[in-house]
């Protein structure tokens, strides 16, 4: 496609990749789909408990044996596993200990080849959601927001959910009971199925025929003479890939809130109705940030919750940089401890760590809302968001800015390799810096009187 006319590529693009990505997204979910909707209508027939609880276990091990056969062996074993590990400590005060550290010895051996690697990384997504719901269960018994350990049956079908056990999201033990209790069918329930399903498809199209071809084809460029130059042709096409990698994460993101919401999980109760309203992703969020705290937060928000309550927390008595490491460490084995993606992590959990410190420094000298996250509407201080008029400087370097961010992720993670290999780590944390300072220092503009303010300040900030 590269060797098309622009003409030639959209007359071929509907036919040759819309259309058929679409058909084939929708052949590999449908099954997944009807399953759940067969399940919410099941559980309006008013069953018993542990028939409601039987049902999405069965559900679950369909449809984990429809995505991945005879593999699902090895989410099967981890959860008895961990409801074993459970039964025994069902009298401690320190059950999501005992549960992380199980865990992370079974993650650990299945990653040091235990399994055959093609194998274990086909799981790791299920496991990751069996890992997350075990952990958050124990630690919810200990400090008594669950009252008593839950029977097999209900174990089980909270790790087995239908909605959540292929394409997650993590829901908590109480929004897995409030889901099996059949809430009434609703137009605002199917609406926001359509709409989470619809995004899905879209960003499942614009990761797979539009991010590839972005430039030139989407975005001309002066006659391509840019994509003749080596330094930019290298930064444009890390943001195809950019965009590639980061519309498939929304894919996923937007297709398990359709399942969750579909099974009936994930709704607030308001006063007359109820709210469907679980957010997994923020494209926005991560596209025009804030900060780097609010792309990793906005990327997947149940798993930044989780990470928050269950690991952050309970790690601070360490204290908070080491709470930081440990948060990010816990992210980096749940996604597969390979030595390139620990790289990365540890790089970015230094950065929004100095980011957030430093912020909170400029926002206090200052009394501005710079903070990483948006403040409040009643917050005290005195300097409130400042809005950028078109004609002013920030207007003209941010879409730059935005673009070389966008592309730093594809730059450090590299081709999987079968093999680690220890001596990678040093050029991609080396890389992770030169990239961060180009991306500072790259598209400066002319200073306003606010920046001369900020820079006054930047010394003290740093004290």
């Amino acid at each position: 496609m590269a060797t098309f006319s622009r003409q030639e590529f959209f007359q071929q693009l509907l036919q040759g990749c819309l259309l058929p990505t679409a058909q084939q997204g929708l052949d590999q979910i449908w099954l997944l789909l009807a399953i759940c909707l067969a399940c919410r209508l099941l559980w309006r027939l008013g069953l018993p408990s542990y028939l409601k609880h039987a049902s999405t276990v069965a559900g679950g091990f369909f449809s984990l044996y429809h995505f991945f056969q005879l593999h699902m062996v090895w989410v099967v074993l981890l959860s008895l596993l961990c409801y074993l590990v459970l039964f025994l400590c069902r009298h401690s005060s320190h059950r999501g200990v005992f549960l992380s550290v199980t865990i992370l010895i079974y993650l650990l051996m299945g990653e040091m080849h235990m399994v055959d690697t093609v194998t274990w990384h086909k799981m790791r997504g299920a496991q990751m959601i069996v890992a997350m719901k075990a952990v958050s269960l124990g630690f919810d018994l200990d400090r008594g927001e669950v009252g008593a350990v839950p029977s097999p049956m209900e174990f089980m079908g909270y790790l087995y959910f239908v909605g959540t056990i292929v394409f997650g999201p993590w829901i908590s033990f109480h929004s897995y009971l409030q889901a099996v209790q059949g809430r009434p069918l609703s137009r605002r329930w199917l609406q926001k199925v359509a709409r989470s399903l619809a995004l899905a498809l879209l960003c499942l199209v614009l990761s797979t025929c539009v991010g590839p071809y972005l430039f030139p084809y989407f975005i001309p460029l002066d006659g391509d003479r840019l994509l003749r130059k080596g330094t930019m042709v290298r930064w444009l096409r890390a943001y195809e890939s950019a965009v590639s990698f980061h519309f498939s994460n929304y894919f996923v993101g937007f297709l398990s809130e359709a399942t969750a919401t579909l099974a009936g999980a994930g709704f607030t109760e308001e006063k007359d109705h109820l709210e469907w309203d679980l957010t997994v992703s923020k494209p926005l969020n991560v596209e025009l940030p804030r900060s780097m705290v609010e792309v990793v937060t906005s990327w997947n928000l149940p798993m930044s919750y989780w990470l928050n309550n269950y690991v952050f927390k309970n790690a601070l008595r360490l204290g908070t940089f080491s709470a930081v490491l440990v948060t990010y460490a816990a992210s980096a084995l749940l996604h597969g401890f390979s030595f390139h993606l620990a790289a990365v992590l540890l790089s970015l959990a230094f950065i929004t760590y100095v980011e957030h410190v430093l912020r909170k420094r400029l926002a206090r000298i200052l009394s501005a809302c710079v903070l990483s996250k948006r403040c409040p509407p009643n917050c005290s201080h005195q300097h409130r968001l400042v809005r950028v008029q078109p004609g002013q400087p920030y207007a003209q370097y941010s879409p730059s800015k935005m673009l070389l961010w966008g592309a730093q992720l594809p730059l450090l993670v590299p081709e999987p390799s079968p093999e680690p290999h220890f001596y990678s780590l040093a050029p991609i944390s080396f890389t992770f810096i030169k990239h961060l300072l180009y991306t500072h220092l790259a598209f400066v503009p002319h200073p306003t009187p606010r920046e001369h303010l900020l820079s006054t300040c930047w010394h003290q900030a740093l004290l």
